[in-house]
């Protein structure tokens, strides 16, 4: 599976991904996660991706330039089975869509941050809003990365990757015949 990941932070991503399961999951080639830097694709010398909301509420939006930037590169290089939002307002995630996405080759993964995204981003670009939960995050990279935070928030990357065929010991049933095998994906 090769999952990019669009921030704004990517310093926050860099422990969680890069230490425990998630690092053992890329060195086994099961996966491949890449984080941008979303300012990377910014035409504005002061690198800013945020703006003003069109009609002028309060709070400050993601701008939709470099985000269509940076997704048409990546999809030029491959087809995404799905671009998700990590989003309060998003479908909250749980174990059936961990399932499901888990058998996806390819996801793009846009951290929400500020108030939100324009409109547009969530109009043309983005296929699937997800949620991990009913409480305030400082942005999406927490969503994104985090692992059983509080009770249950497991979030998408780590969810996804444990139920990897054979990556910590999980195999479907279809792949067990009569021998006895106990996972705890």
């Amino acid at each position: 599976m090769h999952i990019d990941i669009i921030t704004v932070l990517p310093e926050l991503l860099e422990g969680p991904l890069n230490h425990s399961i998630l690092k053992r999951a890329q060195d086994k080639k099961l996966a491949e996660i890449v984080v941008h830097n979303l300012r990377d694709y910014s035409t504005n010398k002061h690198r800013r991706v945020d703006d003003y909301p069109f009609g002028g509420s309060a709070g400050m939006v993601m701008q939709v330039e470099p985000i269509d930037r940076i997704i048409s590169k990546l999809k030029s290089e491959r087809n995404y089975d799905e671009i998700i939002y990590t989003s309060p307002d998003g479908e909250t995630f749980n174990q059936p869509m961990a399932n499901s996405l888990s058998l996806c080759q390819n996801l793009i993964i846009l951290c929400g941050h500020y108030k939100g995204i324009d409109y547009r981003i969530r109009e043309h670009l983005i296929t699937k809003e997800i949620s991990i939960g009913d409480y305030v995050l400082t942005g999406g990279e927490l969503a994104a990365a985090c692992h059983n935070i509080g009770c249950h928030n497991t979030a998408y990357t780590r969810r996804n990757r444990r139920r990897t065929i054979g990556f910590i010991g999980f195999f479907p049933r279809q792949f067990i015949s009569t021998a006895r095998i106990y996972t705890t994906g």
